[in-house]
């Protein structure tokens, strides 16, 4: 299974992915380039910009993709 391939399954089943929680679950460090081929493919991803607490206690932001269910 391709890293794209293993994105578009999590991504399908209504989970949420950012950059930090991609190697955590699926193995995969360059999430942005993966998400990027996806939209070229024609995948809805939904990009949502989420304040998180870096290690040094300062808030930063990261993307949070996830995939609109219009069913």
């Amino acid at each position: 299974m391709t890293q794209r391939e293993r994105i578009l399954d999590y991504l399908s089943e209504g989970k949420e992915l950012t950059r930090l929680n991609c190697w955590d679950q699926l193995g995969i460090l360059e999430a942005p380039a993966r998400i990027s081929e996806l939209r070229s493919q024609g995948h809805l991803i939904v990009t949502e910009m989420i304040e998180v607490t870096n290690r040094y206690g300062e808030p930063v932001k990261v993307a949070k993709w996830s995939m609109r269910n219009d069913n």
